[in-house]
């Protein structure tokens, strides 16, 4: 009995640890030699004007637009589009601004949970106006939210200030401060 029950266990450890069955991926189109999956379709539709009215009209309609843009994206490639000196430095500029908003929502982001106000610095903000004769007419805590979100910003924009200063002074610069000149 001990006999059947380690070969049974063994067989259970053996099928359970085998490696999963990866799913074969279903092609929806194949243009040339590119092809488009189903989930790929769906996730493009999904993203697309198209799919505010999600019928198979509008699918049909989405998938003969992704055709013709993929036909014109292949001629290109084929006319060396792809790799043009120009093409290159757009598609570079985009990434780097891309890169950067990415890393800019990143810290604002960070930088916004991490800052807090306290009510004390929303009181001495609310002295300071209060002694400008335009102000008087508003209760501190009608100012209130406005004070927060202006002393907010401004810790926010500090913050954001003092990170970059810090990438600065890790970062090895050298400036050929004679090319900077304007040419003639």
């Amino acid at each position: 009995m001990r006999k059947y029950m380690f070969l049974l266990l063994v067989v259970i450890l053996t099928l359970g640890c085998s490696q999963p069955v990866k799913e074969k991926k279903v092609v929806l189109v194949k243009i040339n030699n590119y092809e488009i999956t189903r989930e790929e379709f769906q996730e493009e539709f999904k993203e697309s004007a198209f799919s505010r009215n999600d019928t198979l009209e509008s699918r049909q309609e989405f998938l003969d637009n992704l055709i013709n843009r993929k036909l014109i994206l292949q001629d290109a490639q084929r006319q060396g589009l792809d790799k043009d000196k120009s093409f290159l430095k757009r598609i570079q500029k985009f990434w780097e601004q891309s890169l950067l908003k990415l890393a800019l929502d990143n810290k604002t982001t960070e930088i916004a949970i991490s800052a807090s106000i306290t009510d004390q610095e929303i009181a001495q903000a609310y002295q300071k106006i209060i002694k400008d004769a335009s102000s008087r007419d508003k209760t501190y805590q009608q100012m209130y939210n406005q004070l927060k979100w202006e002393i907010t910003k401004t810790k926010e924009s500090q913050a954001m200030s003092d990170w970059v200063a810090d990438l600065r002074k890790g970062a090895a610069i050298s400036i050929n401060y004679g090319l900077l000149k304007k040419d003639k």
